[in-house]
C-alpha cells in the first residue's frame, strides 16, 4: 500500500489526490484482507530458532529468545500463558537488549497476562505468528475484565509485526447491551494495553477483533505507532482501534482501521499528538472524546490530525463531550482530510448522551477553543454536513474553517451551529453557520432533520 500523502490546498493536489484515492483504498484492503485471512503469515524478517533457550545476534548484541525454545506449543488449542509469561521475565531481566520471538506459522493461545517492567535494557516482542485469545469471556472471572496484553511501566519497549493479535471477540459483542439492550452493561478486555509506558514504539502490528478496543495508550510518554492494522466489524460494540487516554508526546502515522466504533478516540488528560496519514472506514471516525463523562475534568491541546481518509463512517472528524464536565479541549487540528459517504463530517456535540436513558441538561461543561477544520472535502451521508453544537453556559470560541467542501448525496448540504463563534476563510460548501456579527444563527439554511441530536427542547426537534 503506498503512503498516503496529505494534499495541499491547491485544487490541482486535490483533484490528482481524489483520482488515486480509490486506487489506494481497494488496493490497502485487498492487501490487509490477504494478510489477515491468508492461509499463512511470512514475517519481515525469518530470524532462525537456535535450538536453544537464548541466542546472540551477533550483529546488534541483542539476546534472542524464541517461545517456542521454552516449550510452546503453537497450536492454538494448548495454554502457552505461562511459556511467553516465563519468556518476558527472563528476557526484561536481561542486561542485554533482548528480542521474544513469536514465531511465524503458529498460533499461540494466551491468556489474560501481564508484561510488567521496569526492565534491565531495552526488550522488543516481535509478533511473527498470530497470538489468539480464549473465546470464552468466563476465562476472565475473578480476572481484570479490562485486560488481555497489559504492558506496564515498561521503558524503551516496541512491539513489531508481521503476525496477528487475534482477541476473537465475538462471544463478548454478543453479551453487550449495545447489541442487545436486554443484556447488563458490562466491561469487556482491551486487546492491547500501554500504560505507563515511555519511550514506546508500536510498528506493523494487525489487530482484529478485539473483544473491545484493540489498542490502548493510557498515562504514556513519547509513543510512536506507524504501520498499524486494525479489523473488526462495523456492527463490532465499542471496538475502538486505537485509544489515547492521559498520554503525551505521541506520533501515528500509516495507519489503517475498519471497526465498530471510533477509528482513533483521544481522551483524558493528553497532550501533543500527531497523527498523520490515516485510512478509517467503517468505524465511528476520528473523535476527541468523549470528555466529562460522570462530571469529570478533562483537559485534551495541541492535536494536529493531518492526512486522512475517512469512508462509511457514522462521524468524521468529531469532537464529543458530556454535560456536566469540566476542563477543555483546545487547540486542536484537522486538516488534509477526504471523505466518501460519511454521516456528520464535521462535528462538535457539547450534549453528547451514549446512555439507555436520556442525559440531564447541566450548565458545567468542557470548554472548547481553537479549533481548526482546514481543507477538508468529499461527500455526506447527512443533510447536515457540518454541525457545531456548542454549550450555552460556555460556547465554542476561536473556531476556524478554511477551504471545506462538502456535498451531501441527496441534495444541498447543510451546516447548522448553536453557541459557535470564529472565522472562516477560503471556499464554503455548504455556507458557513459560524455568524460574522458576532449574533448566533441557529437554524442556518433551515436546517431541519430528525436525526439531530438532542439538546434541550427549546432548540433541537
Amino acid at each position: 500500500m503506498r503512503k498516503l500523502e496529505p494534499f495541499s490546498s491547491s485544487s490541482n493536489a486535490f483533484s490528482c489526490f481524489r483520482h488515486s484515492f480509490l486506487e489506494i483504498l481497494y488496493l490497502g484492503i485487498c492487501l490487509v484482507l490477504n494478510v489477515t485471512y491468508g492461509s499463512g503469515f511470512d514475517p519481515l524478517i525469518q530470524l532462525p530458532s537456535s535450538g536453544l533457550p537464548t541466542n546472540t545476534s551477533s550483529r546488534s548484541k541483542t539476546v534472542l529468545f524464541n517461545i517456542d525454545d521454552f516449550g510452546a506449543k503453537g497450536d492454538g488449542i494448548a495454554d502457552d500463558t505461562k511459556i511467553v509469561q516465563d519468556v518476558w521475565k527472563v528476557a526484561c531481566s536481561s542486561s542485554s537488549p533482548a528480542k521474544i520471538i513469536i514465531p511465524a506459522g503458529n498460533s499461540y493461545l494466551v491468556k489474560p497476562i501481564d508484561f510488567p517492567g521496569p526492565c534491565q535494557s531495552n526488550v522488543t516482542l516481535r509478533v511473527s505468528g498470530i497470538l489468539v485469545a480464549p473465546q470464552d469471556p468466563e476465562v476472565w472471572d475473578g480476572l481484570n475484565v479490562h485486560k488481555w496484553l497489559y504492558f506496564h511501566g515498561v521503558k524503551q519497549l516496541t512491539i513489531e509485526g508481521g503476525g496477528l493479535i487475534d482477541g476473537r471477540g465475538q462471544k463478548w459483542w454478543a453479551q453487550s447491551c449495545k447489541t442487545n439492550e436486554s443484556n447488563p452493561c458490562t466491561h469487556a478486555p482491551t486487546a492491547v494495553t500501554f500504560h505507563k509506558c515511555k519511550n514506546l514504539k508500536v510498528r506493523n502490528v494487525t489487530l482484529v477483533n478485539s473483544q473491545q478496543m484493540h489498542m490502548a495508550f493510557t498515562n504514556c510518554m513519547h509513543v510512536a505507532a506507524s504501520g498499524v492494522t486494525v479489523i473488526a466489524p462495523a456492527d463490532s460494540p465499542n471496538t475502538d482501534g486505537i485509544h489515547i487516554s492521559t498520554t503525551t508526546h505521541v506520533e501515528l502515522k500509516n495507519i489503517a482501521v475498519g471497526t465498530g466504533d471510533d477509528c482513533i478516540s483521544i481522551v483524558g488528560n493528553s497532550s501533543q499528538i500527531r497523527i498523520k496519514n490515516i485510512v478509517c472506514g467503517p468505524g465511528h471516525g476520528i473523535s476527541i472524546g468523549s470528555l466529562g463523562k460522570y462530571n469529570m475534568s478533562a483537559a485534551v491541546q495541541d492535536v494536529i490530525v493531518d492526512g486522512a481518509v475517512l469512508f462509511n463512517t457514522e462521524n468524521g472528524v468529531r469532537i464529543k463531550t458530556w454535560q456536566g464536565g469540566s476542563g477543555f479541549a483546545r487547540k486542536i487540528t484537522f486538516q488534509n482530510i477526504l471523505m466518501r459517504n460519511v454521516s456528520n463530517p464535521i462535528i462538535i456535540d457539547q450534549y453528547y448522551c451514549d446512555s439507555p436513558v436520556p442525559c440531564l441538561n447541566q450548565t458545567s461543561t468542557v470548554h472548547i477553543d481553537s479549533i481548526s477544520f482546514r481543507n477538508i472535502k468529499g461527500t455526506s451521508e447527512t443533510e447536515g454536513a457540518i454541525m457545531l453544537l456548542c454549550s450555552d453556559s460556555y460556547p465554542c470560541k476561536r473556531l476556524y474553517l478554511e477551504n471545506v467542501e462538502l456535498e451531501w448525496l441527496y441534495g444541498i448540504a447543510k451546516s447548522f451551529c448553536w453557541e459557535a463563534y470564529g472565522t472562516t476563510s477560503g471556499l464554503m460548501s455548504p455556507p458557513s453557520c459560524i455568524p460574522s456579527d458576532g449574533n448566533v444563527i441557529s437554524n442556518e439554511n433551515n436546517y431541519n432533520s430528525s436525526t439531530s441530536l438532542q439538546k434541550d427542547d427549546h432548540a433541537f426537534i
